[in-house]
């Protein structure tokens, strides 16, 4: 009798163990694209790999305005939006939120931008960085 309740016992431990969800990368931010919603005399571009590292760029009067090193990391098995080339160190950015078509990262220590989004809305991508009062709105077509 003993042996079957510490059976039953342990068998509703294993059950009611929560599983762990493994991490995905997001490979809806896969391909190269195109700021729609520019200032007329720039022209942004984001380009993504299946490695998940990334490239964006302003180009004004073809000159390079602004460039970052874009990469999604594993740490920790938490994913990370990691941002080089803006400040003198990379930034990390958390994810915090995550859907097939979407995903969410924060960093509340940083000055600008504390919170990125990305959404895959139709064919579009759309990001938005954000601060406690500031916020910068991005849509991106596809190129290829």
């Amino acid at each position: 009798m003993k042996s079957i309740v510490l059976f039953c016992l342990l068998f509703i431990l294993i059950s009611c163990k929560e599983e762990k969800k493994e991490v995905q990368n997001p490979s809806f931010l896969i391909g190269e694209w195109i700021r729609t919603n520019n200032k007329k005399e720039s022209i942004t571009y984001e380009f993504w790999k299946s490695d998940f590292t990334g490239l964006g760029y302003t180009l004004k009067n073809k000159d390079t305005a602004f460039k970052e090193v874009l990469s999604i990391v594993k740490i920790n098995d938490t994913l990370h939006l990691e941002v080089k080339g803006v400040n003198e160190n990379p930034t990390l950015f958390k994810f915090t939120n995550q859907t097939d078509t979407s995903f969410v990262c924060e960093n509340p220590i940083n000055e600008f931008p504390k919170k990125i989004k990305y959404i895959l809305d139709r064919k579009q991508l759309k990001a938005t960085v954000s601060s406690d009062d500031f916020v910068i709105d991005f849509v991106f077509d596809k190129l290829h």
